[in-house]
């Protein structure tokens, strides 16, 4: 069973909390009785990265945030609250219901303003493609009943590695054109600048190597795409 209903992060403007309370918890928690009761094979529950919410913003003069499934969530807004709480419902019926449940932690994947409104203002986009979190969800069914309950962060394989997050947080540009070395020339001819400083990234090496999850699009790819006109 795939659950991806949900209130989301604009409908925080337009939805009371106990809307969110209504939808998030309680219409996931119905789906989690009916999916316990009927005995299947296994339940997958669209979440969101922005469950982190807080933990995903570190202080001035920080490095960027690693983040893992290991980052404790601190949620920031009902949204992020509500879906936090219904990951720990999936987490509840496998562990006493014996129903084999997987969260995605899902980055943005369609259009969406972003939380920061400096961002907002100057840059768009999403942080993973439609087509890989798709995969996600089906790869993540065909392993659901073998990994019994797990999370998974799905977003686009980062070019970075952990030794680059002091250095992004001021210095991004420097640190792609490193990376992904084709990307200046590129935006050059597009009038596009690359954002100063990056204060997170999302790792998905577990959801490749439990699921067996095969992300296509990432950030050079795109570049590649672009080139190719």
């Amino acid at each position: 069973m795939l659950h991806a209903a949900t209130l989301h992060k604009p409908h925080v403007a337009t939805h009371s909390r106990q809307d969110f309370v209504d939808v998030n918890i309680t219409g996931t928690l119905n789906l989690l009785e009916e999916a316990a009761a009927a005995k299947v094979a296994g339940f997958v529950y669209t979440s969101t990265t922005s469950v982190f919410g807080d933990a995903l913003v570190p202080p001035r003069g920080a490095p960027a945030a690693w983040v893992t499934e290991e980052v404790t969530p601190v949620p920031k807004n009902i949204y992020g609250v509500t879906k936090a709480a219904a990951e720990d419902l999936c987490q509840l019926f496998a562990r006493n219901h014996g129903l084999a449940a997987i969260v995605l932690r899902t980055s943005r994947f369609f259009p969406e303003e972003d939380d920061n409104a400096a961002v907002r203002a100057a840059f768009d986009g999403d942080n993973v493609n439609i087509e890989d979190v798709v995969q996600a969800h089906l790869a993540a069914a065909a392993q659901a009943r073998v990994a019994g309950f797990a999370k998974y962060i799905i977003s686009a394989t980062t070019p970075f590695s952990r030794d680059d997050v002091t250095e992004l947080r001021d210095r991004a540009p420097q640190v792609v054109r490193r990376c992904v070395p084709e990307y200046e020339a590129e935006y050059k001819r597009r009038g596009w600048t690359m954002i100063g400083g990056i204060d997170r990234v999302y790792v998905n090496d577990k959801a490749r190597a439990e699921l067996g999850w095969q992300p296509r699009h990432d950030f050079g790819t795109l570049i590649g795409r672009l080139k190719a006109g």
